[in-house]
C-alpha cells in the first residue's frame, strides 16, 4: 500500500516514513475496500452475481481508482448480458490506468469485432422495441422480440427477466419457471428472479394435485383430440353399436325382398352425401389453410419491415456509442490533466461531423464546444507553429493542414488566418487565397494584416 500524497511505501505505522502524514483513516478506508473486492470475487465464482455487483459498487464508492474492482465488475456486468454497462467500466478503467491494463483487451474484444458489435446493438434494439410494444399493450409481440433478443444474447438476464413476467402475465407457468431457472443457472441470487419464481411455485399446482387428478381420470388420444374419462363410468358405446347392427341386419334382411330398388337408390344417394361431405372438409381445410398462409404472409411483411427498422436504427446506435465514447476518453484525458492537448483534440476530431450537426443531443454539443474551448488556445498555438514552419519551408500542403486547424481551434488567431491565404498564394490556388485574404479585411480590421492582405488582392487581380 502507497502514500496518498507521496507514493511512498507504507510501513505498519500509523505515519507515513517519507512525508509524515496521518494515514490511519486511509488504510482503513483501502483495507474495507480490498475486503469488498475479495468478497465480491468470492461471490462470482458461485455465480452470485447480483451480490457481486453489490459488493464490488460499494469497494469503488471507497476506492475509485480500484482497477480490478472495476473491471472486475465489468466482467459481471458482461455475464450479465449487459454490454454497454461493462463498456462503461472498462472505459474508466483504460482511461484511469492506460498500460498494462487488461480492459484494454476486453474494449477490444468488442469493438474490433464488427459482427460482435453489431449483434450487441441488435440486442439492445429489440430489447427497447420489446418495451415499446409492453408500453402499448402489444404482448404478444413483445413476446416474440424479447426471444429474439435472447436468441442473439442468452445470458441477458433483464430479457429473460421481462419474458418471464409476460408468461406469468398470461398463466403460462411452465414456461415462466423455466425461464427464471434458466436466469438462476446465471444469477444464483438475483432477488427480482427469485420473487418472481416463487408467484410461479405459488399458481402452479403441487405434486399431490397432480397425482390426484391422474388417479381421478383416464387419458388417451382420440385422432388429434385428448379424451378425459372419468373413472367409474363403463364405456358402452360397443355394446350399443353391436346390439343397432344386428337390428339392422334383421330389418335390411326383411325389407330386401320388398324394397331392392328403392334400397339402392338410397345406398346411392348415401354415397353423393358422403363424398359431397369429404370434398366440403377438404374444402374448409383448403381455406383453414389459405388463411394461416396469409396470416404468415403478413407476419413475415411485418417481421422484414421491423428488421429493416432495426438495422437502421443498430447503425445509428453504433454511431451514437462510437462517438460517445470518443467523447468521453477526450474528457477523462482533460480530466486527468496530462498536459496532452493535442491528444484532446485528436479525440474531438474522430467524432462523426454528420452525427453532431443532426443527431447529437444539446448536452453532448455543449460538452464538446465547452471541451473544445478549453484546449482551443493550446492546440491553435501548437498548430500555428508547426503550419508557420512548413510554411517557412515551402511545405505548403503541410503549412494548410495546420494552419486551417489552428484557426478552427481559435478564430482570434489572425496570424494562422493570414498566413493561411499566404500557403494557399505560394501555392498557386488564388481563388482560395482572394477568399481567405478577404476573410482576413473583414474579420481584423484596420491590422497590418488586412493592408497586406489587401494588397496581395490587387496583385492578384492585377490593378
Amino acid at each position: 500500500m502507497y502514500c496518498f500524497n507521496c507514493g511512498c511505501l507504507l510501513s505498519e505505522k500509523d505515519f507515513c516514513t517519507g512525508c509524515g502524514a496521518d494515514v490511519v483513516l486511509y488504510k482503513k478506508i483501502m483495507y474495507a475496500a480490498n475486503h469488498l473486492y475479495n468478497d465480491a470475487l468470492e461471490k462470482a465464482k458461485v455465480r452470485d452475481l447480483t451480490g457481486a455487483i453489490s459488493s464490488l459498487r460499494r469497494c469503488l464508492k471507497l476506492d475509485r481508482c480500484h482497477i480490478d474492482a472495476r473491471n472486475l465488475l465489468g466482467l459481471v456486468y458482461f455475464e450479465r448480458g449487459e454490454v454497454v454497462s461493462a463498456l462503461s467500466q472498462w472505459i474508466i478503467s483504460k482511461n484511469t490506468r492506460s498500460e498494462k491494463n487488461i480492459a484494454n483487451d476486453y474494449i477490444d474484444m468488442i469493438q474490433n469485432s464488427p459482427g460482435r458489435l453489431e449483434s450487441y446493438n441488435q440486442t439492445i434494439r429489440k430489447y427497447n422495441m420489446a418495451l415499446t410494444y409492453c408500453q402499448q399493450d402489444s404482448l404478444d409481440l413483445a413476446v416474440i422480440q424479447l426471444k429474439k433478443v435472447i436468441s442473439l444474447n442468452p445470458r441477458f438476464v433483464q430479457a429473460r427477466q421481462l419474458l418471464a413476467l409476460l408468461y406469468l402475465n398470461s398463466q403460462e407457468w411452465e414456461k415462466a419457471k423455466k425461464e427464471l431457472n434458466h436466469i438462476l443457472s446465471i444469477d444464483v441470487n438475483n432477488t427480482t428472479t427469485l420473487k418472481y419464481l416463487k408467484e410461479v411455485d405459488a399458481m402452479m399446482p403441487t405434486e399431490e394435485e397432480r397425482t390426484r387428478k391422474k388417479k381421478d381420470a383416464i387419458v388417451y388420444q382420440s385422432g388429434n383430440d385428448t379424451v378425459i374419462q372419468p373413472v367409474g363410468k363403463k364405456d358402452r358405446s360397443g355394446l350399443h353399436t353391436l346390439v343397432n347392427m344386428l337390428v339392422g341386419v334383421l330389418i335390411g334382411a326383411g325389407i330386401a325382398w320388398f324394397l331392392v330398388l328403392p334400397a339402392r337408390i338410397q345406398q346411392a344417394q348415401e354415397e353423393v352425401n358422403e363424398r359431397y361431405k369429404a370434398v366440403s372438409e377438404q374444402l374448409d381445410a383448403r381455406t383453414v389453410q389459405v388463411s394461416e398462409l396469409t396470416a404468415q404472409v403478413d407476419e413475415l411483411t411485418q417481421e422484414k419491415d421491423s428488421l429493416s427498422s432495426s438495422l437502421n436504427a443498430a447503425q445509428a446506435d453504433k454511431i451514437q456509442i462510437q462517438a460517445n465514447t470518443q467523447l468521453i476518453e477526450a474528457v477523462l484525458m482533460h480530466m486527468n490533466k496530462t498536459g496532452d492537448e493535442m491528444a484532446v483534440a485528436d479525440a474531438l476530431e474522430k467524432i462523426d461531423g454528420e452525427y453532431m450537426q443532426n443527431e447529437a443531443t444539446e448536452s453532448f454539443k455543449a460538452l464538446y464546444e465547452a471541451l473544445k474551448g478549453n484546449v482551443g488556445k493550446v492546440v491553435s498555438r501548437k498548430c500555428y507553429d508547426v503550419g508557420y514552419a512548413a510554411y517557412r519551408a515551402e511545405e505548403y500542403d503541410t503549412a494548410i493542414e495546420n494552419l486551417e486547424r489552428a484557426y478552427s481551434y481559435d478564430a482570434t488567431n489572425g496570424d494562422a488566418l493570414y498566413n493561411l491565404g499566404n500557403s494557399y498564394n505560394r501555392k498557386g490556388d488564388l481563388d482560395k487565397a482572394v477568399e481567405i485574404y478577404e476573410q482576413v479585411i473583414e474579420l481584423f480590421p484596420g491590422t497590418e494584416k488586412a493592408r497586406r492582405s489587401q494588397n496581395y488582392i490587387k496583385e492578384i487581380k492585377g490593378d
